[in-house]
Formats: C-alpha cells, structure tokens, sequence
C-alpha cells in the first residue's frame, strides 16, 4: 500500500510540474479564422514550373539524411554541423567577411560594396541551437547586407551541448549592446539598427527585441524572423500535422513527435534549466506588447508554421506591428538556398520592402 501511495504521489507531482513547465494554453491564437491573422497574414503560393528547382534542394537533404541513416546517433551532430558549415562552401559572394570580437563574442562583418557602416544588422543563424556558425550562413548574411545597404554582424554564439542555452541568449545581447556603438570601422553610434534571425536564430531574435524593451535600451527599427521556434513546449499543432511534409525537420526531429509531450517538457527543462514556457525560450509567452515592425517568413508545409501563426495573433492582439507571411510548399528556411529557388528570391524582395518601409535609405 505505501509503495502504491509514494508511486502515486510521484505521478501527481510529475503531471503537476508537467503542466507548469507547459504554460498557459495558447490554442485562441490558432489558425487563420483570427482576426490578425486575416488582415496581416500574406500568402504565397508554389509555382508548379519551380518544380526542378525545389527537386534539386530535395535531393541535398534527402544525401545527409542518408548519411546520418548508416552513421552511429553519437556522430550526427559533428555530420549536421560540418553538412550546414559546408552548405554555401562553393559560392562566391559578393561581400567582404571581417572577423570581429563583438563585445566578448566570437563574430563577422559582412559587408556587402557600398555598405554604410552605420546602417546595422545583427545576424543570429539558426541550427536548432546546437549547430550553425556565421559561416554556414554567409549566403543569408550576404543578401541581407546588399537589400539593407548596410553592414551585417553575424555573430558565434555559444552552442549546446557544449555550453548551456543561457549562454547563447547571453551572447546575443551583449552583442546587440556592443553593436549599438561599435561598427567595422571602430567605435561609432548607430543610425539605423535590425535585427534578423532564421529557426533558432528566429528565436533567439523574438526573444531578444522583447528584451531590448524591458531593459530600456534603443530598440531596432525592424525585425525579421525566418522559419522561427517560438514555442519551447512543443505545443503547436502544425508540429504533428505538418510532419509529413517537412523535407527538413520532419526526419530529422520527427520522432520526438512520438515521446509523450510531459516528457519532452521535463527533458527541456531538465537540458536548459529554464522552463519551456518561459519567455527567454518560448517567445510567444511574453509580453508582446510595444514591439518594433516584425516581419515573420514561414513555409506553409513546415512543423514551425503555427509557431508563427500564434506568435503574429498574439503580438497583434497586443498591439504590436508584427506581419506574416508564408510560401506553399518550401522547407524550412528555404531563404538559404538563395538564388537557386524562385521562391527564396520573392522572400528576400519582400524582406527588402519591409526594411526599406521602416528604416529607407538616405
């Protein structure tokens, strides 16, 4: 009887902790029926004749895939690490890449001809936090150095496992108070400033602008989030509905789908020591209140996709400029494919836009 008693007290305090590691429900910002989400949500459909050219990046990941199928599990992250470090290796660009110690964190310029040194971009790359580097993002940072006209910091933060998941949030914004007066020609003020990120970098950006408003500091004058993860818990919906059709994180993290979600919540806690619903890791559960201008891209087939649908009707229904819009068919962070997909050329004409709008050009 005292073994049935201690066991059942286990499962109440596991179910207990589970529910306050998930956080409050979010499910009223679901779907395309909310009234944000009808005004400022935009959508872009696949065009049948880009065909080849999606076939083409199909087939890049379905080859890593196979390599890490026929590779022992404790050798993936030094593969996935050296396939997306690799990932524009044969691309020439047309931008200078300056290293630079950003305020304590690992960095690069990356300056696009005729970047105005004032005009600033912090760029966080994504990789699911634990792979990733300004170098396997170099095609992004580039394009986004031209559209801006500015210069573009892309910085190394800290990674899992490596180091702790606070350590990458700290870097990111001692980067930002760095940039604030520091650009690649010494220690000058900035006049315009964004701030950028895909995936995980998508997050950590979210994450950092609420940040910036809380901490009283000059705020950007833009943002723009690619493919972000906005929701630690695990809790939207597109993560299982979306499955299938995710080329790129359905094989790789499809199968988590299938653990129990109170312990995928107790293992987020348990690896970062920060709780899943916690704003530092799930932006969506702040205050999204007195944000900048957000522009938010996400592909309509992808498991991130309704991280950003509630992330732009909650930020929306707290008044906050934020815009969505999503392409029919692309994998996730189709951008870094760029030029080869047309539709990575629409995303970055659009993200132009948006930035010219809120900070032009002199």
């Amino acid at each position: 009887m005292t073994l049935w008693m201690v066991l059942a007290a286990l499962a109440v305090v596991w179910v207990c902790v589970a529910y306050y590691l998930r956080g409050a429900d979010l499910s009223a910002f679901d779907g395309d029926k909310h009234p944000a989400a009808a005004a400022h949500w935009q959508r872009f459909s696949a065009s049948p004749e880009n065909h080849d050219e999606q076939r083409a990046v199909l087939t890049s990941l379905q080859g890593i895939n196979t390599v890490l199928r026929g590779t022992p599990r404790r050798k993936h992250l030094g593969l996935l690490r050296a396939y997306m470090d690799n990932l524009s290796a044969d691309r020439e660009l047309n931008a200078e890449f300056r290293s630079v110690d950003a305020g304590g964190v690992a960095a690069e310029w990356v300056l696009a001809p005729g970047a105005d040194s004032a005009r600033r971009t912090l760029y966080i790359h994504g990789g699911a936090w634990i792979m990733g580097s300004p170098r396997s993002h170099r095609v992004i940072t580039a394009k986004f150095s031209e559209i801006t006209g500015g210069a573009v910091l892309a910085i190394d933060y800290r990674l899992m496992p490596e180091h702790t998941r606070k350590d990458g949030i700290a870097d990111c914004r001692n980067a930002y108070r760095w940039m604030l007066d520091h650009g690649p020609d010494g220690a000058v003020p900035a006049q315009v400033l964004f701030v950028a990120g895909d995936s995980a970098g998508g997050n950590l950006t979210l994450a950092l602008i609420a940040w910036i408003r809380d901490q009283g500091l000059r705020q950007v004058n833009a943002a723009v989030a690619l493919s972000p993860a906005t929701d630690a818990t695990m809790g939207s919906p597109s993560l299982r509905t979306n499955l299938h059709s995710d080329a790129m994180l359905g094989p790789l993290f499809g199968h988590l789908i299938r653990v129990p979600r109170s312990v995928l919540l107790w293992g987020g806690w348990l690896r970062t020591r920060i709780r899943p619903s916690h704003p530092d890791v799930s932006p969506v559960f702040g205050d999204l209140s007195g944000l900048p201008p957000v522009l938010i891209h996400a592909s309509a087939a992808e498991m991130l996709l309704d991280d950003s649908v509630r992330y732009l009707n909650k930020a929306r229904a707290a008044g906050s400029p934020v815009t969505l819009q999503t392409w029919g068919q692309m994998v996730h962070v189709w951008h870094i494919f760029y030029p080869a997909i047309t539709q990575a050329r629409e995303g970055f004409d659009e993200i132009a836009k948006f930035l010219a709008a809120a900070a032009p050009r002199s």
